[in-house]
């Protein structure tokens, strides 16, 4: 029988504080994100090794991503766009261990990461802006658009969270439906189509939140050009 997507396993309690499913798989997949860039960046040499060959590609293509979609200088938004892809990605490949269910299938994740996107657009608008300049765009192009506005900024992280949640969950509950109907051999090919959604989905909310940052923070930066322009 196969349960709600919108319910969670609690497998054990801190306190009174009940600890889920997705929650272990989520601190899991913490730790090895953590161990993998402990061993990738622990013995970096000027005459890199293949593995990391493999690790200066994927930074190399993380800071273009962030470079064409952004324009402007990657390197401040590297650790948190990076880690915010990778985190999606295993997340969302996760289902193809056995008995594990994406995090990124239960509505929870899903939020915690889209509050992530939420604060660093906050974080980023400021640092580039002021704090002054940055409630500023909130008026931008009227006073009128004020409450427009500030409802975008809650909507387009809405956005984010359900997008992932109802690719993710609406996969991982199909191939779960034609498991149980069909037998072992037949969900091979829809799990392949699987791990397509997952590194899709990964790539979209990675980019939407370089959109989403890049446009609280560039404006700032195109400001401040303009005034150093000035004779």
């Amino acid at each position: 029988m196969i349960g709600s997507p919108l319910t969670t396993k609690t497998l054990f309690t801190i306190g009174p504080v009940p600890i889920t499913e997705p929650v272990v798989v989520t601190w899991g997949l913490m730790a090895v994100l953590t161990l993998g860039g402990w061993l990738a960046t622990r013995s970096l040499t000027l005459s890199p090794s293949r593995w990391q060959t493999v690790v200066e590609m994927i930074v190399d293509a993380i800071e273009d991503q962030i470079q064409s979609t952004m324009r402007t200088d990657p390197r401040p938004y590297v650790p948190m766009i990076g880690t915010l892809f990778l985190f999606i990605l295993i997340a969302n490949w996760s289902s193809l261990v056995p008995g594990i269910e994406p995090p990124t299938a239960h509505i929870e994740t899903d939020a915690a990461l889209g509050l992530i996107v939420f604060f660093s657009i906050i974080y980023f608008g400021v640092r580039a802006r002021g704090f002054s300049g940055y409630l500023k765009t909130f008026a931008d192009p009227t006073m009128i658009m004020i409450p427009l506005n500030i409802i975008e900024t809650f909507t387009r992280t809405f956005s984010l969270i359900v997008r992932l949640f109802g690719n993710i969950m609406s996969g991982v509950f199909i191939i779960a439906i034609i498991l149980s109907l069909a037998g072992l051999l037949v969900p091979i090919p829809l799990m392949a189509l699987d791990l397509l959604v997952g590194a899709v989905q990964a790539y979209i909310f990675a980019v939407l939140a370089m959109v989403f940052i890049g446009s609280a923070a560039s404006e700032g930066q195109t400001g401040d050009r303009k005034e150093g322009e000035k004779p």
